[in-house]
C-alpha cells in the first residue's frame, strides 16, 4: 500500500517466532513496514525497528495526528531513506496473545530478535517487495518508547540485535510518572524478577510506603471529569502536553472499548517489573553499541541527564531532551523535532559502522577494563 504522496509503502506481514518464543505452541509477531523510494536509499540503508509501549501497539508508530497524512513516525523516517519496521510484541495488538503470565522479558525479546532477523533476511533476499532493492548488510537501529524502551535494552543485551539503540522516554534507573506541581509524586515498588508483585517478597517496608503514597495519589485521579474541564489529573499531566488536541488526549487516555488505532487492549506479563526501579541494571550496564537516551521536558524520570551512569560500556553516549513534548512523544507539537534528533543520530551510528572495523566496539575494550 503506497501512502497519498505514493512514494512510501506500508506493509503488514506475519512472523513466524514459535521456535524461538518456546512457550510450547504456535505462536507469530505482527510488522508494519514502511519502504521508502529506491531512489531515496542512502548508500548505506538504514533499518530501524521500533518497540511500543505499555498500552500501546505498533500503531503507534504508524498513526498521523490530525493535518498530518505521512503514516506518523514510520512514514516520517520512511520519506527520509529509512526502512521503518514496527512490532507488535508477544501478548500486544495483532501479534499472538499467549496466556500474559508466560510472557516475561528472555521470550518476549527472544521474539523480537527472532522478528528483527526475519525482515532482515527477507530484506537480504531481494523479494521482499516488487521493485524493492536488495538490502545487505544495513546499518540496524533499535528503537523503544516506554516499556519498548525497556524491552530494546534487554533485547541488545541478550542478542545483540542492532548497530544502535535508542531509548525514547524509558529510564534504566527509574522510570516513574511526574506529576503536576503540589501533587504526591507515585512510588514504583521493588519487585525482584523472580517475584510477581503479588508474590511473598512484595511488601517490603518499602513498598508498603509507596502503597501509602500511591493511594493518596490515585484520590487526585479518581474524579477524571475534571481532566477534561479543567486541567489533567497529576498522572495524565506526564503523558500528554498542554498544546495537544484535547479530543486526541481524551481519546488515548480514555482508551476503553473504542480503542484507538495506536493502542492495545493487552500487555505482556512482563510489566510488572518494567517500572521496578533497576530492574534492568545489568542490561543496560552491558550494552557497548551507541545509546540514546531522549525524552520529553516532561516525562516518567527523575533526571535524564543521570541515564549515563547506567549505559557505562556504551562506546557513544547522547540524551536529548525535547521541549513541549510529555512522555507520549508522537502526539506532541515538536514529534517532528524529536524525530530529526533520532535521524542525525541513526545517521551518526552509520557513520561510526561505515569508519570503524568490523568487530567495533568490542575491540575497543582491553582485557584489562
Amino acid at each position: 500500500m503506497a501512502d497519498a504522496a505514493g512514494s512510501v509503502r506500508f506493509l503488514n506481514m506475519e512472523i513466524d517466532v514459535t521456535a524461538a518464543a518456546a512457550l510450547g505452541e504456535n505462536v507469530h509477531t505482527q510488522v508494519t513496514v514502511a519502504l521508502p523510494k529506491s531512489s531515496d536509499l542512502p548508500a548505506t540503508p538504514i533499518v530501524c525497528f521500533a518497540l511500543p509501549g505499555a498500552g500501546f501497539s505498533r500503531g503507534y508508530f504508524t498513526f498521523d495526528m490530525p493535518g498530518s497524512h505521512d503514516g506518523g513516525q514510520a512514514g516520517w523516517h520512511a520519506h527520509r531513506g529509512w526502512i521503518f519496521v514496527a512490532i507488535d510484541h508477544l501478548g500486544v495488538g495483532e501479534s499472538s496473545l499467549p496466556d500474559p503470565v508466560k510472557l516475561l522479558y528472555n521470550n518476549v525479546s527472544a521474539a523480537n530478535h527472532a522478528t528483527v532477523q526475519e525482515v532482515l533476511m527477507r530484506l537480504a533476499s531481494g523479494t521482499f517487495a516488487q521493485d524493492f532493492p536488495v538490502i545487505k548488510n544495513p546499518v540496524v537501529l533499535g528503537i523503544g518508547q516506554s516499556m519498548g524502551g525497556c524491552l530494546t535494552v534487554v533485547q541488545q543485551a541478550r542478542h545483540n540485535s542492532f548497530d544502535g539503540i535508542g531509548v525514547l522516554g524509558y529510564s534504566a534507573i527509574y522510570t516513574r510518572s511526574s506529576t503536576l506541581p503540589g501533587t504526591p509524586r507515585g512510588q514504583n515498588t521493588f519487585v525482584t524478577r523472580d517475584t510477581f508483585p503479588s508474590g511473598p517478597d512484595f511488601m517490603s517496608r518499602e513498598n508498603r510506603l509507596a502503597a501509602a503514597v500511591n493511594a493518596t495519589l490515585l484520590q487526585f485521579e479518581k474524579d477524571r471529569a475534571k481532566y477534561w474541564s479543567a486541567t489533567p489529573t497529576p498522572v495524565g499531566w506526564s503523558y500528554h502536553f498542554d498544546d495537544e488536541p484535547a479530543e486526541i488526549v481524551k481519546w488515548d487516555m480514555d482508551a476503553a472499548g473504542n480503542l484507538p488505532a495506536w493502542r492495545s487492549a493487552t500487555m505482556p506479563g512482563l510489566v510488572y517489573w518494567v517500572t521496578a526501579p533497576g530492574t534492568i541494571a545489568a542490561e543496560a550496564a552491558s550494552i557497548t553499541v551507541p545509546v540514546l537516551a531522549a525524552f520529553g521536558e516532561r516525562d516518567v524520570l527523575d533526571d535524564p541527564r543521570l541515564e549515563c551512569k547506567a549505559y557505562r560500556n556504551a562506546v557513544d553516549f547522547s540524551m536529548f531532551i525535547c521541549p513541549r513534548m510529555a512522555h507520549m512523544h508522537n502526539f506532541a507539537s515538536t514529534r517532528e523535532v524529536f524525530w530529526s534528533r533520532i535521524e542525525k543520530w541513526g545517521e551518526h551510528v552509520a557513520e561510526l559502522k561505515r569508519r570503524l572495523p568490523d568487530n567495533w566496539p568490542s575491540q575497543l575494550f582491553s582485557d584489562s577494563y
